[in-house]
């Protein structure tokens, strides 16, 4: 899966749960900060992205930003393989 295609699931899943325009949601935007996402934002965002990606995230992994999150998966996805 492309870096592109995994920004594209994660975007979906932001805008889904926070109720934002997609056009806000870029790989630099920061999810607390810039979306003003709560702490529940945050789990429902993370419980999708683990059943969409069949990963798991650890609330530790000091991930802010849409990038990092991406970088995330696609390093899960990675180590999957």
């Amino acid at each position: 899966m492309t870096n592109d295609e995994i920004f594209s699931k994660v975007q979906a899943i932001i805008v889904d749960q926070t109720g934002e325009d997609a056009e806000k949601v870029t790989m630099t935007t920061n999810i607390k900060q810039d979306l003003d996402a709560d702490s529940l934002d945050i789990f429902e965002v993370i419980n999708e992205i683990e059943d969409e990606f069949d990963i798991k995230i650890e609330t530790e992994e000091g991930i802010e930003t849409v990038s990092d999150l991406v970088t995330f998966v696609e390093k899960q996805l990675a180590d999957k393989e």
